[in-house]
This record gives C-alpha cells, structure tokens and sequence, in this order.
C-alpha cells in the first residue's frame, strides 16, 4: 500500500512541477531556468515547512512522511532537470547564467528550506 501511495504521490508531485515550470518559465523571456529554479526552491521551502510541522507537534507516521517528503515533493522537484539545464549553460558558454542559476537554486534554496523550517515551527 505504500508504494501506491508513493505513486500516487509523485505523479501528483510530476504534474504540479510541470504545470508550475511551464507557466513560470513562459511568463519570463529570460535563458535563465526560472520555472526549474521556481519549483526546487519552493520544494526546499515546503519540504523546510512540512518537516519542522510535522516532527514537534502532530505524530506523523515514518508512511506519511515519506509519501510527502519522497514521493510528492520527490515529484515535483527537479534536481536532475537543473544538473541537465547547468550543463547546457555550461556547454554554451552562458557562464553568467550557469553561475546564476548554481547559486539561486543551492543558495537561496537552502535559505529556503531553513525558512520553511522556522515557519513550520510558527504553526
């Protein structure tokens, strides 16, 4: 039963990071990965949130904590899209953006994820 849920899960977490993506990067005209960045830092966030919630204040089970943890935000972040997007700024030479796009998605996405944990300890 666990791994449906985890299924479930993910392919809930897969469409939510394809729609969110999409929109984001059609709304920029920039070469930056803005809809890729987008969803790995609110992955950190909500992952931050959903952790720090969970652990101190309501008795999550190990089941439902890797339902949400790996397999819907296991979905809908997208590490190995970002690894392929660095490599082609990298293999075209767009250093500025290849630098860019290293920092926001590891930088401000571990700000994020400590972010998400302080605001999850507000709840």
């Amino acid at each position: 039963m666990k791994l449906l849920w985890l299924f479930l899960a993910g392919g809930c977490g897969t469409l939510a990071r394809y729609g969110l993506s999409g929109a984001v990067q059609r709304a920029t005209t920039f070469a930056f990965p803005w809809g890729t960045a987008t969803v790995n830092v609110l992955g950190c966030l909500l992952a931050g949130a959903f952790w720090s919630f969970a652990e101190p204040r309501i008795t999550v089970g190990s089941e439902m904590r890797a339902v949400v943890l790996i397999g819907f935000l296991g979905g809908f972040t997208t590490f190995s899209a970002f690894m392929l997007e660095s490599g082609n700024l990298l293999r075209d030479s767009q250093w500025l953006w290849l630098a860019g796009n290293l920092l926001v998605q590891n930088g401000i996405g571990l700000a994020a994820l400590l972010l998400g944990l302080a605001l999850g300890r507000l709840v």
